[in-house]
Formats: C-alpha cells, sequence, structure tokens
C-alpha cells in the first residue's frame, strides 16, 4: 500500500484529511502535515520526514495545495531523491477520497506515476460546475 501525505499552508491539510474520514473512515496511511506562520520550507521537509517514518510505505503520494508554493517545494525537495515518490497539486476531497479507496485495493505493483496519474484524475473528475440551466433541465429520467 502507498501512503499519502496532505501538505499544505495552514489547517487546510488536518481539515481535508478529517472530512475525508468523516466519509470514508479512518485511514492508517494518510498523514497531514502543516504549513504554519513562521514556519519554512525546511520546518515543513521535517515534517514530510517524521510523517513518511510513521507511514512506513515505499511509495509516498503528496497532496499539496499549491503548486510552488512551500509545501509542495520541500515535497519537491523528498521528491528529488527517492523516485517512488511523486506529488499532485490541487488536492480536494473527492481526490483524496477517491485515493484512499484506491490505498485499500492497491497490491503494490502500481507505480508511483500510475499513483498521481489516477490522482490527478480523480481530482479533476471531482471538480464539476452546476448552473441554473443544468440543474432545472427536465429529462426522462424525472418520470416516475
Amino acid at each position: 500500500m502507498f501512503g499519502i501525505i496532505v501538505g499544505t499552508h495552514g489547517q487546510f491539510a488536518p481539515g481535508i484529511v478529517q472530512s475525508c474520514e468523516m466519509i470514508f473512515g479512518k485511514r492508517d496511511k494518510l498523514k497531514a502535515v502543516t504549513l504554519m506562520p513562521g514556519e519554512g520550507p525546511d520546518d515543513v521537509v521535517e515534517k514530510y520526514k517524521q510523517a513518511i517514518a510513521e507511514l512506513g510505505t515505499e511509495k509516498i503520494l503528496f497532496f499539496n495545495d499549491l503548486m510552488g508554493g512551500s509545501p509542495y517545494n520541500a515535497a519537491c525537495r523528498l521528491v528529488a531523491e527517492n523516485e517512488n515518490y511523486g506529488i499532485v497539486a490541487g488536492v480536494n476531497l473527492p481526490g483524496l477520497i477517491a485515493m484512499s479507496a484506491a490505498q485499500d485495493t492497491d497490491d503494490g505493483s502500481a507505480t508511483i506515476a500510475e499513483i498521481m496519474a489516477q490522482a490527478l484524475d480523480a481530482c479533476k473528475d471531482g471538480a464539476v460546475i452546476s448552473s441554473y440551466e443544468s440543474l432545472n433541465v427536465e429529462s426522462d429520467d424525472d418520470e416516475l
């Protein structure tokens, strides 16, 4: 099974992990890492290293909030040193839930590139739009 580390600015990471666990249940291979005011990338790298040690998995998916931000840049430093680590920036709750489910079915054969592609697709698929028009279109499904 691969591990997931959600790394974000402020309390976004613990919040989205808590939301995921409310919907999906407690996750053993999911950690939240924060960048708090007054901290820098070196602090986040150390938090990531601690989370990696606690996860105890060979493959790590870093889910970051923003490409180019300090949590992302700190993850880049670790990914540059380990071919079994990867990053997806733009974490959202549907993507995190989907990847939590993917952890349960992972037999260890998926590469980190495949895991990242799946995560990116899940985040994209979870972003939808609804408008007045789309919500008020009659269809045959509406008939009883």
